[in-house]
């Protein structure tokens, strides 16, 4: 049976690169450690819940059921609302650099009804305000982490599973945070032009570790996260041949040849890449983040 697993030590090899695997999610049964609350405006009678068996398909990870989702109801009938459902995580070390996974998509029955979904961060642990004063409130949940179809826009909320990342930021040391995943659409309802149906699965955290310590002894890269130009430098032994930048997926981004001691990062998107350092010396690799 899936389950969420806290901690448990899992390793995923990225070449010379390790991911820890603290937190996944795969809905298999609704979880009982979660806190789910309904701050839509009037309020109506759905909540986020177990997936059922549907003519649309199954969870991500297989299994009729095997998703969480909910649904325009969460707005009581009879005049147009605002729908905010929360769904929150028990509490989670984060850092700097750990990569948030999860599937999404909608209803295609009604595919061209705009739904929105954000995944939201409150880096207070325990101690995290749940929102309760009705679908403006965001408790202490401040952090925007990810938004699908943040402009409620007709027709481009997926209506088959796919991937949102999210790579975390602002928190230089071990925090204990919380997610959330907000339904949140205006004008929404039974009675409103907004919101039809939306499902998550398969919510992964992992954490990239580098384990390359002749990375470490010829190399250094500064500033690391960086938003431009990382600068590379090496000892006074080694001479940099090539260096070749890859993102999570293993694709390669960006690729220079000759003696290099910079890379400029600037176009590539938020996120964790692997920097592959070859000299003739040897080989080494690291991860950097792009702010």
């Amino acid at each position: 049976m899936k389950q969420y697993l806290l901690y448990i030590g899992l390793f995923i090899n990225f070449g010379t690169l390790q991911a820890q695997t603290l937190f996944t999610e795969n809905f298999d049964v609704f979880p009982s450690a979660w806190t789910k609350t309904n701050q839509s405006q009037p309020v109506g009678l759905s909540n986020w819940q177990q997936g059922n068996v549907s003519a649309f398909g199954t969870g991500f990870n297989g299994g009729a059921t095997s998703y969480a989702g909910v649904n325009y109801n969460s707005v009581a009938a009879g005049t147009p609302g605002t729908i905010s459902n929360w769904l929150i995580s028990p509490s989670i070390s984060l850092q700097d650099g750990d990569v948030v996974k999860f599937y999404t998509r909608a209803g295609s029955n009604f595919s061209s009804i705009p739904d929105r979904l954000e995944l939201r961060l409150s880096a207070a642990g325990d101690a995290s305000v749940i929102p309760s004063t009705g679908s403006a409130d965001l408790g202490s949940f401040t952090t925007l982490a990810a938004s699908v179809n943040p402009n409620l826009a007709p027709s481009v909320y997926p209506v088959t599973w796919t991937e949102v990342l999210y790579t975390v930021s602002g928190l230089p040391t071990a925090t204990n945070c919380k997610l959330a995943f907000r339904y949140y659409v205006t004008n929404g309802g039974p009675s409103g032009s907004n919101g039809n149906a939306i499902w998550i699965d398969a919510l992964s955290i992992n954490r990239v570790l580098s384990t390359d310590s002749f990375f470490k002894n010829n190399f250094a890269v500064s500033p690391n996260p960086a938003s431009d130009v990382v600068n590379i430098t090496n000892n006074a032994t080694s001479t940099i041949t090539s260096i070749q930048l890859t993102d999570m997926n293993g694709r390669t981004v960006k690729e220079v040849k000759g003696k290099v001691d910079q890379i400029n990062i600037s176009e590539l998107n938020a996120g964790v890449y692997f920097l592959k350092i070859n000299s003739n010396q040897g080989t080494g690799s690291s991860k950097i983040i792009k702010k």
